[in-house]
């Protein structure tokens, strides 16, 4: 799938290629493409039939329709019989008020003469991927009629999906009933199998803003039960989405009674607000006591919420946290996560003591909680704890020791940016560093530049390039037979003239 940029690229290019004389059927080659192609199409052909002199191909029927001359465009619409749909929704937000309502009419009498069971026919006349009922179009136009949707006249069309969608009349769900003669109306609203059609295509769209135009629209009709919201916030993928239907099924349980299945969907979704929603809705299902499952949730909003159940339900969540922490069976990262999260500076000893806990996740977690309740760990320890097989438990050192950076031995420190020493070390080592500044700096990155790590190389080598060295030397951190030889060392990655100035 093309990204935004590149789909509004492609349609310019189609645009420039139809005023240059291309025959190929402009639809043919924007089908697939996503609504910022038809939008950029749009636009482009506006702006060059603007341009002094006609086009070659400003006589064809997709350009008449996108002129920069509002009498072209309606002209357009009253000559075609069944035009581009997605170019037609483009007019319907169209800044000429005739070229507007003209544009409403022709495309409710489009999707009318909507052609079924015959697929191929469909295809052709319609200029879309695939419809076998006028439900098939609509869906198909959601996601261009959402980004005209801003548009000073863009919403109507808006307007008439969420009518449709709710089972309401709407005139582009108006369409004659086959086998009645064309003379003959039967004004129809969208059965409820195309309806919930249309909301599982629209649902499942890859185009984000179509899938929370589905969550709206579905929870303001009440189309799904509470199971089935719940269900779909758990496994919807956009976070903005997702918290549209659980404040649907939150919603539904408040108006219609707790329901445990619910409940269980939202707390097995893998997203923290909808986990910290089906927490919360623990309370009203009579189901307070399971909060304590919920206290060493891998996200802190989780925690929060799981903590304010337990206090409801007159628990102590302090007490469980400690009690969790003591046990060295027990504790978890997130456990003592969450105890930080409670705890206060009298509770330093028990989180020093897990300095040495055998899993690393479990001393990294009590030095961020050290760090975070301000407690302090001596310089010695921390240097140790920078050779930590883990990596997290060295990145948590270098980041204790970044603000006594300073007064560390920077020769002990350049000693572990080494070949030797793992990757994790050579990195905290360096940050710290560069947290030191001056000289000591310089040389690591000088020293790194062809570091085995291409991040830590590309780190080092930025470093030497934008270092100011005359400053360095008129501030005497580094002797000028010493800033020779690394300058000498940094020539590889030094612009010619600047190294001669130097």
């Amino acid at each position: 799938m093309w990204s935004a940029a590149e789909d509004a690229s492609w349609g310019r290019g189609v645009a420039r290629g139809l005023l240059e004389g291309d025959t190929a059927p402009v639809a043919g080659r924007l089908l697939g493409n996503g609504p910022e192609a038809w939008i950029a199409f749009d636009e482009q052909v506006r702006r060059l039939t603007r341009s002094p002199g006609t086009p070659e191909g400003a006589r064809r029927l997709e350009a008449r329709l996108c002129h920069a001359d509002g009498r072209m465009r309606e002209a357009a619409l009253a000559a075609w019989r069944r035009p581009p749909l997605q170019l037609v929704l483009l007019r319907c937000a169209d800044r000429v008020p005739q070229v507007r309502e003209r544009a409403r009419r022709v495309l409710g009498r489009v999707v009318a003469q909507h052609p079924v069971g015959n697929r191929d026919r469909a295809r052709r006349t319609l200029n879309l991927p695939m419809a076998d009922d006028p439900a098939h179009v609509l869906t198909a136009l959601v996601p261009l009629a959402l980004r005209l949707g801003g548009r000073e006249h863009g919403g109507w069309a808006v307007e008439q999906l969420e009518a449709a969608l709710s089972g309401r009349y709407s005139l582009l769900a108006a369409w004659w009933r086959p086998g009645l003669p064309s003379t003959t109306w039967s004004w129809n609203s969208l059965t409820a199998r195309q309806r919930e059609g249309m909301f599982e295509r629209l649902a499942g769209s890859a185009d984000r803003p179509t899938r929370r135009f589905a969550a709206r629209a579905a929870i303001a009709c009440g189309q799904y039960g509470v199971r089935e919201l719940a269900r779909r916030a758990a496994a919807e993928r956009d976070p903005v989405a997702g918290r549209t239907w659980t404040d649907g099924a939150l919603a539904a349980m408040a108006a219609g009674g707790p329901d445990d299945g619910a409940v269980d969907a939202l707390l097995g979704s893998r997203f923290a607000d909808v986990r910290a929603a089906g927490v919360t809705a623990l309370r009203g299902a009579g189901r307070a006591a399971e909060a304590v499952d919920h206290l060493t949730d891998r996200a802190g909003r989780v925690r929060a919420c799981a903590r304010w159940l337990l206090r409801q339900d007159g628990g102590d969540p302090y007490a469980h946290y400690r009690g969790l922490v003591t046990d060295r069976q027990r504790v978890t990262r997130y456990a003592v996560a969450g105890f930080r999260e409670v705890a206060g500076r009298a509770d330093g000893p028990l989180l020093h003591a897990l300095l040495d806990h055998p899993e690393g996740a479990v001393r990294a977690a009590a030095l961020a909680a050290l760090r975070e309740l301000g407690l302090t760990v001596k310089d010695a320890v921390l240097l140790g704890l920078l050779e930590d097989p883990s990596a997290s438990v060295s990145r948590e050192a270098a980041f204790s020791l970044l603000c006594v950076a300073e007064r560390l031995d920077s020769a002990a420190l350049a000693e572990r940016t080494g070949p030797e020493w793992p990757l994790h070390t050579r990195r905290a080592a360096f940050r710290l560093l560069r947290g030191r500044g001056g000289s000591a700096e310089l040389r690591a990155s000088v020293a790194m530049m062809t570091d085995p790590d291409p991040v830590l190389g590309l780190y080092a080598r930025s470093t030497v390039v934008n270092w100011n060295w005359l400053s360095t030397l008129g501030e005497g951190d580094a002797h000028r037979a010493e800033l020779g030889v690394l300058l000498a060392r940094a020539a590889e990655v030094l612009d010619v003239r600047r190294l001669r100035l130097l």
